[in-house]
């Protein structure tokens, strides 16, 4: 007879099968094997005696018992989680795999401190630290994302966003991008200049506005190089192949040793937004909330330290 741990497991399984869209990606997330996880589906269906999924070789549906199967299924495991942590209390330690996605820069470089804290701190928690900039709600069912820091606007309504910090932007170039041309000082002296495009915020036309006034100049241009990658633009700045906007806290060492000079000072980008987003849950494991709160108090200080 199946026991009540056991059936359990068979619902979790079934749930990650669905929000994963594949047995494969179902068995990568739980960490097990695809045969594992079509024995734990055909074990659920034996036991519940209903087909709860229609397979070919191609594609995999809901059958009318796995759509009313599925609902039941996230409601008992949100149930669930949520009398553990009731009764295990405030106190429980974190445990388990947190899968987290971070923008390439700012994951690679200004996070991993805090992220090394936080598992310094939760010594049965591990991370999957993925960086993309840019991920969907379908992303996050797809890949059981837990969470994900973006820059940049929210565009998906469907998702949870606490605003972390501001990712201030400034022009730079390096100085041989002038050839003796005087430093600009107001933004339309860079329409003439080489410029670059970090296609993720601006392509073939920029908005500054001015410190003091809130003036807004638009600038439009042919970009030499386009790329979707800030650390690319820097190196391509550095390398004197044109004019681009960046994030001041991936400048500021090249600032201070005069390999980039900021143009038009008094007019920049407007600052980027930095956002925790998730998916809306009823409940929300330890780990998580943990990292929340961790990520919370940690970007402001990693923007300007």
């Amino acid at each position: 007879m199946t026991g009540a741990g056991d059936r359990i497991e068979l619902m979790q399984t079934f749930v990650r099968i669905v929000e994963a869209g594949n047995l494969s990606a179902a068995a990568v997330q739980l960490g097990t094997t695809q045969p594992t996880v079509s024995r734990r589906l055909q074990s659920l269906e034996q036991f519940l005696g209903v087909r709860l999924l229609h397979r070919s070789t191609h594609s995999m549906r809901l059958t009318v018992d796995g759509e009313r199967c599925y609902e039941h299924a996230r409601n008992l495991l949100v149930s669930w989680a949520t009398l553990e942590s009731d009764i295990r209390g405030t106190n429980e330690e974190p445990e388990g795999v947190l899968r987290v996605v971070a923008p390439h820069a700012f994951g690679q470089e200004r996070l991993i401190k805090p992220l090394a804290d936080y598992l310094k701190r939760y010594p049965r928690v591990s991370v999957e630290w993925l960086l993309h900039d840019d991920i969907s709600l379908q992303d996050f069912i797809a890949a059981g994302i837990d969470c994900a820091i973006q820059v940049g606007e929210i565009a998906d309504s469907s998702l949870v966003a606490i605003k972390l910090a501001e990712v201030p932007r400034i022009v730079v170039a390096a100085p041989s991008v002038l050839a003796g041309r005087p430093m600009p000082q107001h933004a339309m002296d860079l329409a003439g200049l080489p410029w670059l495009s970090l296609r993720t915020f601006y392509r073939n036309e920029v908005f500054l506005h001015h410190v003091q006034t809130g003036e807004i100049q638009r600038l439009s241009f042919t970009p030499r190089l386009s790329t979707d990658n800030l650390y690319a633009l820097r190196t391509a700045t550095l390398e004197g192949l044109g004019v681009g906007i960046g994030s001041t806290w991936i400048l500021v060492d090249d600032l201070a040793t005069g390999r980039l000079v900021q143009l038009a000072p008094q007019w920049q980008a407007s600052p980027l937004p930095v956002n925790l987003v998730y998916p809306y849950a009823r409940f929300y494991p330890v780990r998580l909330r943990r990292f929340i709160e961790m990520i919370r108090a940690a970007v402001p200080t990693t923007l300007h330290g």
